[in-house]
């Protein structure tokens, strides 16, 4: 039997549905087509919101400074959909080493502004700037001594007007085709909290270390927390060898400890070079004798090593950059301390 393709296929369906009274467009293209819309409107929002920037945002990083200089916190307040965009917002501050909370504008009129604290900084996202939750929260705000940031698309809005800083989010359209639905307003209230937030872990100084004393689980905390002693093979898992002893002798060590080098040493217990698989073949393929010989004769010299405490993704660059498998580890008086095996990093989830 002749197989059709699925163009002939949907050919004869939209033939049979024409038929009967029925308009069948064919799919492909209008999907992506509207994602691709959506998307330009959204970042002609964004570059709209960029060049609307001014010394308000200025003000607005040296509020919150001054909040956390008097051991206050930020309070991010919205509702709805503007809520969700607040939990993220706080989140990437708390993430950042700025104490922040969201708190949600009903509730904080039934009780829950009790979170909130003299000296506080409340920063308020309404596009509207109209918003019953948060217009009635203002009172409460300002006897409580709270600093108010805006971020909202409406200047002359009951927020902006009862606010210390207003940060202009007015974006020229939605991305929704009814210009109705919250969609490039708050794509760009996320944009500039970001913003807000990045600006400020660089003014205050906050470090890699920093970061990753907020983050010590997962896949961040393994890159950033773990050093070089905490993921090296020390012991029996690491074999050494004075340079006088015989190739043969330092394959044993390598096979017991199920390593693919050696360290080699002087008599002063320094770092003199590394021995590994690659150097045994290549020397074995040129004399097949070579296990009589002193492994200081064939060993590499001037290898590359990292300090015991270096940051484990300092191994990481090295292995990159060298194209190595094996990393000597050495301490301040360049003494051999431990082996770091590439497949060790990846094991570990540090690459």
């Amino acid at each position: 039997m002749r197989h059709w393709g699925n163009t002939m296929l949907f050919t004869l369906f939209r033939r049979s549905c024409a038929a009967a009274g029925f308009s069948v467009k064919k799919p492909g293209m209008k999907h992506l087509n509207e994602a691709r819309r959506v998307l330009d409107v959204e970042i002609r929002a964004l570059k709209s919101v960029k060049r609307q920037l001014d010394r308000s945002f200025n003000q607005a990083v040296e509020l919150i400074l001054a909040t956390l200089k008097n051991r206050g916190k930020i309070v991010v307040a919205g509702m709805g959909k503007s809520g969700n965009i607040c939990q993220k917002i706080s989140a990437t501050f708390a993430s950042t080493g700025t104490p922040s909370v969201r708190i949600h504008p009903a509730d904080a009129l039934h009780g829950d502004l009790g979170i909130v604290g003299e000296g506080d900084c409340a920063l308020m996202i309404s596009y509207s700037g109209e918003t019953d939750e948060l217009v009635n929260m203002l009172p409460a705000m300002k006897r409580l001594g709270v600093t108010l940031i805006a971020i909202t698309g409406q200047r002359r809005s009951t927020l902006a007007r009862h606010s210390d800083v207003t940060l202009n989010a007015r974006v020229p359209q939605e991305a929704c085709p009814f210009n109705l639905a919250p969609t490039s307003s708050t794509t760009v209230a996320l944009a500039v909290g970001d913003a807000l937030a990045m600006a400020v872990l660089k003014a205050r100084g906050f470090s890699r270390d920093d970061f990753a004393r907020l983050h010590p689980s997962g896949s961040i905390g393994r890159s950033l927390l773990l050093k070089v002693e905490d993921v090296m093979r020390t012991g029996p898992a690491f074999p050494r060898c004075d340079q006088r002893e015989k190739v043969q002798v330092a394959l044993k060590k390598m096979t017991k400890a199920k390593a693919g080098s050696v360290a080699v040493t002087n008599s002063s217990g320094k770092l003199a070079g590394i021995f590994t698989h690659g150097d045994f073949v290549r020397h074995y393929q040129k004399n097949p004798m070579v296990g009589e010989q002193r492994i200081g004769g064939v060993m590499t010299k001037n290898p590359v090593t990292v300090r015991a405490g270096a940051l484990a993704m300092e191994s990481v660059k090295i292995f990159q950059d060298r194209r190595i498998d094996d990393l000597l580890v050495v301490n301040a008086r360049n003494e051999p301390v431990g082996l770091i095996d590439s497949q060790d990093l990846a094991k570990m989830k540090i690459v």
